[in-house]
């Protein structure tokens, strides 16, 4: 036999073998077409299920939402709802899915229920969120539109969303900060807008050789004159501390928290101006060198001046 009839032989063996498989699969594919067929109707039912589904879901979320509303819950409150009520219709959905396409209930039963503790187990930090959240709900250490600082990494924001297992943050440059809730109900933080009223709290320092009743005076009037300050509250202005290079007043009164902030640059910018104004010297960090001459200049020899001259630049570069 030669080589070209070897590889017609090999050719038709792999035809064959090929005729075979397409053959067998024919077969088995008309044998099973009705059950292949109910398989597929089942897949698009499925879907159209599913899709069904979730608009049915994003449907009852906003029922829930309204009704809430309508009862003046908590805007966190109203959201941790929301969030838990989707996680829990999604799965209610999967599971009639899965039932539908022939899966034995009890075996999906099962089958959650082992998924559930193996979860558990992995997910324990967020299991810990969640319970978090649920705490931070309970106890409302703040709510949807307060200011917090977080203690432990220092990050700071209004609070926008307390969702299932976690809090959203916006900073005053419009970033997003997501916390575990775990964290914030664990950790220490600070409401910076719980109440509706904050003390502003400013120090100036002003030089040893200004006037200090006319700084006082100053900073009594421009507190009397600002329109943001709470005049039923008290306000005072004191002598805080004296430094090494000047003396330290201390100003504190009271104003809305919303205007906290606009109220403290604004005394800032009218201090500095009216004690500008005024003359009353505001210090900045200096040195000043002393020089002493214990010889007269004009009983100094020229080797006397020389040497003089040389021992206050020796004490020059001491300095």
């Amino acid at each position: 036999m030669t080589l070209g009839e070897t590889g017609i032989t090999s050719a038709e063996e792999v035809a064959g073998e090929v005729t075979s498989e397409v053959n067998r699969i024919t077969q088995y594919c008309q044998a099973h077409l009705p059950d292949i067929i109910n398989f597929g109707i089942k897949v698009v039912l499925a879907l159209v299920f599913f899709f069904i589904g979730r608009i049915v879901i994003r449907w009852l979320q906003k029922l829930v939402e309204h009704s809430l509303q309508r009862g003046n819950a908590d805007r966190g409150v109203i959201q941790f709802i929301s969030s838990l009520l989707k996680f829990s219709l999604y799965a209610l959905l999967v599971f009639i899915i899965a039932t539908n396409l022939g899966i034995e209930s009890s075996s999906v039963a099962a089958l959650i229920a082992s998924a559930g503790v193996a979860i558990g187990l992995a997910l324990q930090g967020s299991l810990a969120n969640f319970a978090g959240g649920v705490l931070i709900l309970l106890m409302k250490p703040f709510v949807v539109g307060d200011y917090i600082i977080e203690d432990t990494q220092k990050n700071e924001g209004t609070v926008k969303e307390i969702q299932i297992f976690y809090t959203k943050l916006s900073t005053v440059d419009n970033k997003i900060i997501v916390i575990p809730n775990g964290t914030l109900a664990n950790s220490s933080l600070t409401n910076v807008t719980a109440r509706p009223e904050r003390q502003l709290d400013l120090r100036v320092n002003i030089s040893y050789q200004a006037d200090l009743k006319k700084a006082k005076s100053l900073l009594e009037e421009l507190l009397a004159k600002d329109t943001s300050v709470i005049h039923d509250e008290d306000s005072t202005v004191f002598v805080d501390s004296l430094g090494d290079s000047a003396v330290t007043l201390g100003l504190h009164a009271w104003v809305k928290t919303a205007d906290y902030w606009n109220t403290r640059c604004r005394l800032l910018e009218k201090i500095k101006l009216a004690f500008d104004k005024e003359k009353v010297e505001m210090p900045y960090h200096q040195l000043a060198v002393h020089m002493y001459q214990n010889i007269k200049e004009e009983s100094k020899s020229p080797q006397q001046a020389d040497g003089a001259s040389n021992l206050q630049r020796s004490k020059l570069r001491g300095l």
